[in-house]
């Protein structure tokens, strides 16, 4: 089982991998992001190769309201951390903030 800040992370790149790339921009958010939240060398690794990635979602919309709301935020910052928010990474955004309950 996953960390609920493990899953946080993986909620984020599954926003900024989703339009197929992630630049360094992008990159240097979810790195901030992981240094932030504490995570160990095998969390940042687990979190890079996607593990776990299924789970995230389910973990993450078990936190309180408050919570999913930030993370939402952080969503969309994720998403616009490279100057853009392609067509891609807002239906991510979106779909993620409705199965969170956030609409």
């Amino acid at each position: 089982m996953i960390s609920p800040a493990v899953a946080k992370c993986l909620v984020v790149s599954k926003v900024l991998i989703s339009d197929g790339m992630m630049t360094d921009d992008e990159r240097g958010f979810l790195a901030g992001m992981m240094d932030q939240l504490g995570l160990t060398p095998a969390e940042r690794d687990s979190v890079i190769q996607l593990k776990g990635l299924d789970d995230a979602e389910t973990i993450v919309g078990a936190l309180t309201l408050e919570e999913r709301r930030e993370i939402v935020e952080l969503l969309v910052d994720a998403a616009a951390a490279d100057g853009k928010l392609s067509p891609h990474e807002l239906r991510t955004v979106n779909r993620v903030s409705k199965a969170l309950g956030i609409v």
